[in-house]
């Protein structure tokens, strides 16, 4: 895969479809390396006319690491609410996002962010309007303080301490663990499966750094609701009924703050990429890019 210097970072890419069709661009979340995006779903994004680009976020996958920032002390701005020192934040990332679109030279592309990376998908949308045609927010949130968190089982699967053991295997099984934990119970994930996708990607990249430092980003990122009003980009929020990690009322609190924007729901889904569900996010993403499309053009 190719590498490309956007923000003054090597920002590692993969690109789908022909070149001058419409292009989406997908953010993925959390110490997520760019397979996460299924690549069933960058297909069935091609095969309705669209450019797919997935990419590796600064401090993940084989994107460069911002090694000598240090990790954060997160466990006691959690605990005793301590200033966080965070080394970028997500707008540095939002940055790097529209730097690599300069690389490629795309002027303007549909967003879809996951997560942590709809959060900054959320931040290009506010500060870059000129170079978004539609946005779409997967499974995240607007941070706002009074919404609900993670249960508690989310939460441990999130901030929990690595294992004692350090060995590869140990380190695949605890992560494992960690994504069973938030799965959609209506389409339960297959262990094997994801365990081979952990092993992929612990070999390709293992970088527990990175985590916390975008983590800590994120935490830092406060309140996008008055950012969020700003937005006049065509907008879709998909959200599972059944996130325990991120719950489906921060979903609906994005819809809520961005003038205009579609709300959809997805009964028995969390926070995950259900292979049943790769054609309806591939539909759903492709149709409020066409609405953003017929928006510009109007």
């Amino acid at each position: 895969m190719p590498k490309v210097t956007a923000n003054h970072l090597q920002i590692e890419y993969e690109s789908f479809g022909a070149a001058d069709s419409p292009a989406i661009l997908l953010i993925m979340g959390l110490g997520a390396q760019l397979g996460r995006w299924p690549r069933e779903l960058c297909d069935a994004l091609v095969d309705r006319g669209f450019r797919v680009i997935r990419f590796d976020n600064r401090d993940c996958g084989l994107s460069s690491k911002i090694d000598d920032a240090g990790i954060p002390a997160i466990g006691r701005f959690l605990r005793f609410g301590e200033p966080l020192d965070v080394p970028y934040s997500l707008a540095d990332m939002a940055a790097d996002s529209v730097g690599l679109l300069d690389a490629l030279s795309i002027e303007q592309a549909h967003i879809v962010g996951a997560s942590l990376g709809g959060a900054v998908a959320q931040l290009i949308a506010a500060t870059y309007p000129q170079r978004i045609l539609s946005l779409t927010c997967l499974m995240s949130t607007s941070s706002h303080p009074d919404l609900p968190p993670p249960t508690p089982a989310a939460s441990q699967a999130l901030f929990a301490p690595l294992p004692a053991e350090r060995d590869k295997t140990s380190l695949i099984e605890d992560a494992l663990r960690r994504q069973l934990a938030v799965s959609s119970p209506a389409y339960p994930a297959c262990p094997q499966q994801l365990r081979e996708v952990l092993i992929y990607e612990h070999e390709r990249s293992y970088y527990p750094a990175g985590v916390a430092r975008q983590l800590a980003a994120f935490l830092a990122s406060g309140d996008r609701r008055p950012l969020l009003a700003t937005i006049q980009t065509p907008t879709l929020v998909l959200h599972g009924a059944d996130d325990p990690l991120i719950p489906v009322e921060c979903g609906q609190d994005i819809a809520a703050h961005i003038p205009g924007a579609e709300l959809r729901v997805i009964d028995g889904m969390a926070h995950d990429f259900p292979p049943p569900l790769i054609d309806v996010f591939a539909e759903a993403i492709a149709g409020i890019a066409r609405r953003g499309m017929v928006s510009t053009a109007g």
